[in-house]
Order: structure tokens, then sequence, then C-alpha cells
């Protein structure tokens, strides 16, 4: 499949994300980033870019992989904390490490969609 053929203008490919219990899917970082947004605002944001929050592993690969995409700054993924749900993970682009912090927080957010290796 050639996904760079499917990206449209501003877009970069990130990589493929292995399935555990989904089908594998590669993962695309839409353009644009909102800075000084809590969580409910970050994801709003996502949405109205025809996109989504990453995922903790999602935020991992784009470290990886995509890491000048991003300024050195701390950045929303969309998943909760499994037992403090008014907690959400987070990347920090300066250091790699993934944290918590709570939804009113302040952070940046950037949009992904995802592409089904089928």
């Amino acid at each position: 499949m050639q996904i760079r053929g499917l990206l449209k203008e501003g877009e970069e490919y990130a990589g493929l994300i292995l399935g555990k219990e989904e089908p594998d899917y590669h993962l695309v970082l839409l353009p644009g980033e909102a800075a000084d947004v809590s969580w409910p605002a970050a994801a709003d944001w996502a949405a109205g870019h025809d996109g989504a929050l990453p995922t903790r592993r999602e935020l991992a690969l784009l470290f990886a992989n995509l890491r000048d995409a991003f300024e050195r700054n701390w950045y929303w993924s969309s998943e909760p904390h499994a037992t403090r749900a008014q907690l959400v993970w987070g990347q920090n682009f300066a250091s790699g490490i993934q944290t918590i912090y709570g939804r009113p927080y302040r952070g940046h957010a950037r949009a992904v969609r995802r592409i089904n290796s089928v």
C-alpha cells in the first residue's frame, strides 16, 4: 500500500501501529497545533480538524519518528488514566516522558488520523 500517496497537504506519515486487539494501521500527523488548552478543549480542537488526539502508543511513535514536527512541550493524549478518570496521559516532547495531568491543565495538542493497513 502506498501510504504517502494518500497523504493530504501538510500531513506527515508517522509509521505503522501494530494492533494488539485491533488490526494494524498507519498513523498520520495532521497539520496545525493547539497551545494552552485543557484536555476537553484539546479533544474538541482535534475533532474540529477531522482528526483525534493520539493514544499513548501513538504519541510514543510520534516522538520516535516525528519529534522535530513538535515543539519541545507537553502534548495531550486521548487516554484518561485507568483508575483516576480525572487525570489524562500525555507526552513531553522535550524529554520523551509520558505522565498524567488533570483535565484542566493547559497543554498542547496535535491531531492524527488512522489509515487501515488492509
